[in-house]
C-alpha cells in the first residue's frame, strides 16, 4: 500500500474549484516532488493530506489513516515543514528544538538534531535573528523531530545558500533511504530534478503529469549547444527540418536526438559558426514542465 493515496480529490472555495478530481500516490522510501504554478492546487492538496484542510469530495489516506478523522494519531508519525511561520520570534532555537522533541517523544536529541542541519552554533539565538536560510533549516529540523514515516516538505531549499542546499538535499535523500515517504512541494525545478524519484505536475487544479523523470522525458530528446548569438535560427531550422529555439546568451536547443548532431555540426562549419558546449540527451525537467504547462514555474 502506498504511504500517501489521493483519490478523486476535489477542493472548492465557494465557486472556485482549486483541486479538480485529482488522484496520485506517494510511496514509502521515495521522494515525490509536487510541482505547479501558483494557484495550481498543489498546496490545497497537501493541506488535505496533512489534515489541515477538509476535502469537498474524494478522499486521502496517509499511512493507512484518514487525515481528517485521525489527525492526532497521524501527527505522531508525520513530519511537516512549513515554508514560514508557526514559531515565536523571541523563542530561542535550542528551546524550540527541545519543545518539538519532547512533544513527539521519539527520543531525538535536540542538540544533535540542530547539529545535523548546521545550526549547532545558533542554539542560543532567537528565531528573529536567524537568516531566511537558517529558518528553513530549523523548520526542517522540527519536521525531523518526529522521526517521520511520512514527511511533507514545503520549499525546503528556498532562500538557502549553496552549502545549505547540499546539506538539505543529503538529509532529504537520507530520509527516503530510511523508508520515509517524502512529499516535496517546490517551485525550484533544479531541486526537484536532483532529488525526485517521482514527479507530479499540477496545472489549473488538475494533474497533467505523473511518473518518474524518465517517464516524463521519454520520447523528448534534445540537443543543446552554444554558438554565435546572431545565429540564423530559421535557416538552421529549415536545413535540419527541426525546430530550433534560442535560449539567450548564445545558447540554443533543438528538439532532436543524437542522430541529428552530425547535420548540425556540418551546417555550423559550412556557415563559419563556432560550436561549444554541445550536449544531446533527454530533456531537463524545466523543458518538460514548459512543454506540458506552456509557462514558467
Amino acid at each position: 500500500m502506498p504511504a500517501v493515496e489521493v483519490d478523486d480529490l476535489v477542493v472548492r472555495y465557494g465557486d472556485l474549484v482549486a483541486v479538480d478530481h485529482v488522484s496520485f500516490c506517494a510511496e514509502a522510501g521515495a521522494i515525490t516532488a509536487v510541482l505547479g504554478p501558483n494557484g495550481a492546487g498543489k498546496t490545497s492538496t497537501i493541506e488535505v493530506c496533512e489534515g489541515y484542510r477538509s476535502p469537498t469530495s474524494g478522499s486521502t489516506t496517509v499511512l493507512g489513516m484518514n487525515p481528517q478523522t485521525e489527525q492526532t494519531k497521524l501527527s505522531k508519525r508525520m513530519g511537516v515543514m512549513l515554508q514560514e511561520g508557526g514559531v515565536s520570534l523571541g523563542a530561542r532555537v535550542g528551546d524550540i528544538a527541545r519543545l518539538y522533541c519532547d512533544l513527539y517523544g521519539k527520543g531525538v536529541n535536540p542538540s544533535a538534531l540542530l547539529e545535523s542541519v548546521g545550526l549547532g552554533e545558533r542554539i542560543r539565538s532567537s528565531y528573529r535573528r536567524l537568516s531566511g536560510g537558517e529558518k528553513q533549516r530549523l523548520s526542517l529540523a522540527l519536521a525531523l523531530a518526529a522521526r517521520p514515516d511520512v514527511a511533507f516538505l514545503d520549499e525546503p531549499t528556498s532562500g538557502v545558500d549553496i552549502t545549505g542546499r547540499q546539506l538539505i538535499r543529503g538529509i532529504v535523500r537520507e530520509l527516503a533511504d530510511q523508508g520515509c515517504a517524502v512529499v516535496l512541494a517546490t517551485h525550484e525545478l533544479d531541486e526537484a530534478e536532483r532529488l525526485a524519484d517521482h514527479v507530479v505536475i499540477f496545472d489549473r487544479g488538475r494533474i497533467i503529469a505523473d511518473g518518474t523523470l524518465d517517464d516524463l522525458r521519454r520520447g523528448h530528446d534534445e540537443i543543446r549547444f552554444r554558438t554565435s548569438p546572431t545565429l540564423a535560427v530559421s535557416e538552421l531550422s529549415t536545413a535540419l527540418g527541426l525546430p530550433v529555439r534560442a535560449l539567450g546568451d548564445g545558447e540554443f536547443v533543438i528538439d532532436g536526438d543524437a542522430q541529428h548532431v552530425g547535420a548540425l555540426t556540418t551546417w555550423l562549419a559550412q556557415h563559419n559558426e563556432p560550436l561549444a558546449d554541445l550536449r544531446a540527451g533527454r530533456q531537463r525537467l524545466e523543458d518538460v514542465f514548459l512543454r506540458l504547462t506552456g509557462g514558467a514555474l
